[in-house]
């Protein structure tokens, strides 16, 4: 039997890879700079704030069993350093502790790619142009691939496509593609990296995740796991190992058949890769330390309370119409044992806003999160799908219909949005200004880093482009 020559033919991960090599921060147009220099700030708030949560303290636990013996990497909020795989882990937990993290297709690709692009451009040295353009990559690649498979809020023929098999591996692909950037790989190592992350991404397992309650407490995926795998990828290409550089190609035996994925549209990856960015027209901002799906009917329950004055013990019920996909129990879940249950739970969510406590760490604070009085109230909360939930889908990837009725003092109150606040959108006063990130920040930074701290690191990541080394960042992230 003959072999088969090996195909010479460009591949999508030959593609990525040159995309990944070849970018610089002076072939990034000022949005996609801007944006990278947003979610940075926001994951960095998001990870000091979550240092206390579940997730946050098991990372860095487990980054102290990792401590660097020379320079490491910091873990964000210690003053210890540890070793950048350590260190990764560690900030992906951080990051996606309270579910306050930024949102991107596939889902959550910040707790993945900003970690990873900290710890490695801190060992490397790497300046802040470096590392904000390995951000970018990230996030886009991340987004190209999950754009090409099968997603959260697939719609076929007007009706919900709940897929059996979905998750975020796709933001391997992106952090790793960061990774190699930042260990200054040439296109054909950063090739192999991103064909070896692809033949270790994590299995899609959210599907379980969103179907059985009690709710596993690492949620849909261990951020830590994906961001370790991403530099793993790394790593071994740089030690010599080759990768399939076909994984991508290939639907019936590659990578979308082992992760589960009935669509695969390749040709979405690589369409008018470099010259159009696709991530800052879809990256989200969360107002609120609670799940996405939430999050509309949230601003429209708190616009009613505010504007009415409305106390928890006035209202009678509260109805709210949302995402039709989220009618899985996950959601639905109403049996609040531990703070991640309240996290994802609608009925609770929109129970613990009524009582108009400032979102940030103390809507996960157990005394709020079991209050009697949220508790209460969560019971007379009703939740159903929106009816007109897939109708501009098509035309309006990020709307989201919502509608909330509040019976109180013998009346009912009504409001109606499509467009959560932290979404980019045909409304520019639905997307978070700059402004509003920074406001974030320093609610998520106060009590962890001391006043002049926050100040500073605020003026270094909006000015990170000015900044030789990124230790200049990371050394203010250990109080």
């Amino acid at each position: 039997m003959e072999n088969e020559s090996p195909t010479t033919e460009p591949t999508v991960v030959h593609s990525l890879a040159d995309f990944g090599y070849g970018t610089t921060l002076s072939t990034m147009p000022e949005s996609v700079v801007g944006e990278a220099k947003r979610v940075l700030l926001d994951s960095i708030g998001c990870a000091l704030a979550g240092r206390d949560e579940l997730k946050g303290k098991a990372g860095r636990d487990l980054a102290a069993l990792s401590r660097a013996a020379g320079a490491g990497a910091t873990v964000i909020g210690e003053a210890e350093q540890s070793s950048v795989m350590g260190a990764a882990f560690a900030n992906a937990e951080l990051v996606s502790a309270l579910d306050f993290d930024a949102i991107l297709a596939p889902g959550h690709v910040a707790p993945v790619v900003i970690p990873v692009a900290l710890a490695m451009g801190e060992v490397a040295g790497s300046s802040g142009r470096d590392v904000l353009t390995a951000i970018a990559v990230g996030h886009e690649v991340s987004c190209r691939v999950a754009f090409a498979m099968d997603g959260l809020r697939d719609v076929v023929d007007g009706t919900v496509a709940r897929r059996p098999v979905v998750g975020y591996s796709a933001i391997v692909f992106g952090a790793t593609a960061a990774s190699a950037k930042l260990m200054a790989m040439d296109s054909a190592d950063t090739a192999d990296s991103i064909a070896i992350a692809a033949s270790i991404a994590p299995v899609h397992s959210q599907g379980p995740w969103a179907a059985h309650v009690p709710v596993q407490t690492i949620k849909y995926m261990v951020a830590g796991t994906y961001a370790q795998t991403a530099l793993t990828a790394a790593y071994l290409s740089r030690s010599g190992h080759r990768g399939d550089l076909q994984i991508l190609e290939d639907a019936d035996v590659g990578y979308p058949r082992f992760v589960g994925s009935s669509r695969w549209e390749k040709d979405v990856i690589t369409a008018d890769l470099g010259d159009s960015w696709r991530f800052p027209d879809f990256q989200t901002y969360k107002p609120y330390p609670h799940c996405r799906v939430l999050h509309g009917q949230l601003d429209i329950l708190l616009a009613l309370i505010n504007e009415h004055d409305l106390k928890p013990d006035e209202i009678a019920e509260i109805r709210s119409w949302g995402e039709e996909w989220h009618r899985q129990p996950i959601w639905l879940n109403t049996r609040i044992n531990h703070v991640i249950d309240a996290q994802n739970s609608m009925a609770h969510g929109l129970a613990l806003a009524a009582h108009r406590i400032k979102p940030s760490k103390q809507w996960q604070s157990p005394d709020i999160v079991f209050s009697e009085s949220v508790m209460g109230l969560m019971s007379r909360v009703v939740t159903a799908a929106h009816p007109a939930y897939t109708g501009q889908l098509d035309c309006y990837p990020n709307d989201r219909p919502a509608r909330v009725e509040i019976d109180a003092r013998g009346t009912t109150f009504v409001g109606e949005g499509r467009y959560p606040k932290g979404t980019p959108s045909p409304d520019p006063s639905t997307k978070m200004t700059t402004e509003e990130l920074v406001a974030k920040f320093r609610t998520n930074a106060d009590g962890i880093l001391p006043a002049v701290a926050i100040d500073t690191v605020i003026d270094t990541v909006l000015g990170l482009e000015s900044v030789d080394d990124i230790r200049e960042l990371t050394r203010l992230l250990r109080p």
